[in-house]
């Protein structure tokens, strides 16, 4: 009984792990249940044995693709020990985002975002939650600087946070939409002298 449970849960995995990076490359409107059924070699109802419907493999790619790259911050950010080093490392990871991103087709969160706007509220919840979570990570870094005295004590943790994310995101999408990396590596390079202009003591 236990393989049988680990067949389908291994076949459940792979069906989000396929699906993710076609959602991702292809947009979720543009991934037809034919695209995920050649890119896992199953059957439509080998799929809808899985998931009741495309809707809940949307749902379950985004987290899927989305924790990939949350975990992967959060795994860099926790080796380091100083404020400001962990923003460096965030802008580190970021600079290679474009030549080999962690998920096939760019930024889930920004793909994502953009498609789920206005026709996918459920999805846009869940973009909404990642978004909240880029923005507490980098508010903590920055207040994590302030009490141990790395960082101004006038530095506003919130305020930095909406502008280091928004700014990382536009120049992902700018970059994106170039095929030219030198956009996103401007904003890093401008959010580099943000830290040391208005939060470096």
């Amino acid at each position: 009984m236990e393989a049988v449970t680990s067949k389908a849960e291994r076949t459940r995995q792979l069906i989000i792990e396929q699906s993710a990076q076609l959602f991702n490359q292809k947009g979720y409107a543009g991934t037809s249940m034919q695209d995920i059924m050649a890119a896992t070699g199953l059957t439509k109802g080998g799929i809808y044995g899985h998931f009741e419907s495309k809707e809940e493999i949307m749902q379950e790619a985004f987290d899927h693709a989305a924790g990939i790259i949350v975990q992967l911050i959060a795994d860099k950010i926790a080796r380091q020990e100083k404020a400001s080093e962990k923003l460096a490392t965030i802008l580190s990871f970021y600079r290679t985002y474009l030549q080999s991103p962690p998920i096939a087709g760019g930024c889930p969160v920004l793909n994502t975002a953009v498609e789920a706007d206005d026709t996918h509220p459920l999805l846009r919840a869940k973009v909404i939650q990642v978004l909240n979570r880029l923005h507490k990570s980098v508010a903590n870094i920055v207040k994590l600087g302030i009490n141990t005295g790395e960082f101004r004590a006038d530095a506003n943790a919130e305020r930095f946070a909406i502008l280091f994310v928004s700014m990382v995101e536009g120049g992902i999408m700018v970059s994106k939409a170039y095929g030219d990396a030198r956009y996103l590596h401007t904003v890093l390079q401008q959010l580099e002298h943000m830290i040391a202009d208005n939060l470096m003591k």
